[in-house]
């Protein structure tokens, strides 16, 4: 009989699962190939095995981070409503950084310098949002305004939440799910059509 193979892609999602946990809580000093292996049962050897180093490991766990959360916002179906589309992207943004917080805080936490390959992958992720944008102000949902500053804005919203509800930072009593769909629902009639044109014909308010 063969024997089995332990270097495996279960052993390399545990070595990842742990260096996303320890960077989330640690930060990066803490992210040492010994104390990863000791941590899964497992040998430095295999971390070099499975990945040729901790530079390499560290980007194999941002290429992960991003592929994690792209399957999740891509898994939004195309409706023909691009203004719901938005939330529900925007929904599954917290979904995906509820899901997996250890690889949550690897998007932002710059511990690899990235490559240009790594840069598409993390730009693909934002291409879900800039679509909707887009369809939303072809279809004359939303205002003719610049739709990577939409889509920036509702990232920076989504992005904001999600980091104070992660940190436990929000105050005590919040629902949360429940403040960040009314934000994310606040920010895209913001920018509907009607609602701009509504305001622009309002006569100015005198003193």
């Amino acid at each position: 009989m063969p024997r089995p193979k332990t270097h495996d892609d279960a052993l390399r999602r545990r070595l990842l699962e742990r260096a996303g946990e320890l960077l989330s809580t640690e930060g990066p000093a803490a992210v040492s190939l010994r104390k990863i292996a000791t941590d899964v049962n497992t040998s430095t050897t295999a971390v070099y095995s499975l990945f040729g180093g901790k530079p390499a490991l560290l980007e194999a766990l941002y290429d992960e981070a991003f592929n994690r959360f792209g399957a999740h916002l891509t898994a939004v179906p195309v409706t023909d409503d691009p203004a719901e589309d938005l939330v529900q992207i925007g929904l599954a943004y917290r979904r995906s950084a509820l899901a997996d917080p250890q690889f949550y805080s690897v998007l932002y936490s710059k511990v690899v310098e990235p490559t240009k390959a790594m840069s598409r992958a993390a730009g693909r992720t934002f291409a879900p949002v800039i679509d909707a944008v887009r369809r939303a102000i072809e279809q004359k949902v939303f205002l003719a305004e610049d739709p990577e500053q939409i889509a920036m804005s509702m990232w920076g919203i989504a992005h904001g939440l999600v980091s104070l509800e992660l940190n436990g930072n929000l105050p005590p009593g919040v629902d949360a799910a429940a403040t960040y769909e009314l934000a994310l629902r606040a920010h895209g009639r913001g920018w509907l059509a009607e609602s701009g044109e509504a305001a622009a014909a309002k006569p100015p308010r005198t003193r």
